[in-house]
């Protein structure tokens, strides 16, 4: 009779050490209409995702027998699933949103439910909506009919999904591409912190800024010559972040 219930539903693999929380999250990812599928550690989590590739992943970084950071890593190399962080530390944001892990988001423990039901929902739109890197863009005059976007020193090609900086090719995450992309979309116009969480991040209420504000520190040291000193993503101080024309 379950199956039945989620025969259409979306699968969630849920991946922590705490029975506790793991029983919390089924039953609110359940009422939700969600089906979920569950992993105790690192390991587990790794062979579960590759095997019945979920819709979303909720994965807690601290694990037996492989780290949630590890495991992260691990899957992305073979799947494009939204994967959602759960952290107890602050200080481990920095290393979520880092160069090469690949998590679209993270959310601190203790959450509201709340909160990380809205997180999970606006993942799993913007797979819905086609692709993850497909967002809501102003008209611009930089777009070229070979769907490229030049601003000044930077070169943005649509198709292949690549970054160049002063002819060089860039390695940017999705997450860092699509940022760069609503950006250089509306070259020299200032656009506010909230306006990218809801527009690139998909949240209209819930979010934490801070998650903005890595994403744009981990862009810089990848394009700018000086990060210190910025000439391509430039800071409005208490507004937002712009795409310098010059």
């Amino acid at each position: 009779m379950e199956e039945e219930m989620y025969k259409d539903a979306k699968t969630i693999l849920i991946v922590d050490d705490e029975p506790p929380i793991v029983d919390i999250l089924m039953y609110n990812l359940k009422k939700e209409g969600y089906k979920t599928i569950e992993a105790g550690d690192g390991i587990t989590a790794v062979n579960m995702a590759l095997e019945q590739k979920p819709d979303l992943i909720l994965l807690d970084i601290m694990l037996p027998k492989l780290d949630g950071l590890s495991v992260c890593k691990r899957i992305k190399n073979s799947l494009n699933v939204p994967i959602i962080m759960l952290t107890a530390k602050d200080g481990e944001i920095d290393k979520i949103l880092g160069l090469e892990l690949g998590a679209d988001d993270y959310i601190t423990k203790p959450f509201s439910v709340r909160e990380l039901v809205a997180r999970v929902k606006a993942n799993l739109r913007k797979v819905d909506a086609g692709s993850d890197l497909l967002i809501t863009e102003p008209e611009n005059n930089n777009l070229k009919k070979d769907n490229k976007l030049v601003v000044g020193e930077l070169e943005l090609d649509l198709e292949k999904f690549e970054v160049k900086v002063r002819g060089e090719v860039i390695d940017l995450t999705l997450r860092e591409f699509e940022v760069l992309k609503f950006l250089a979309s509306q070259p020299g116009q200032v656009v506010t912190r909230e306006t990218l969480l809801e527009k690139v991040w998909g949240y209209e209420y819930f979010g934490d800024i801070r998650t903005v504000d890595v994403t744009v520190r981990r862009i810089r040291e990848k394009i700018e010559r000086d990060t210190s000193m910025p000439k391509i993503l430039i800071t409005k101080r208490g507004v937002g972040y712009y795409i310098s024309t010059k």
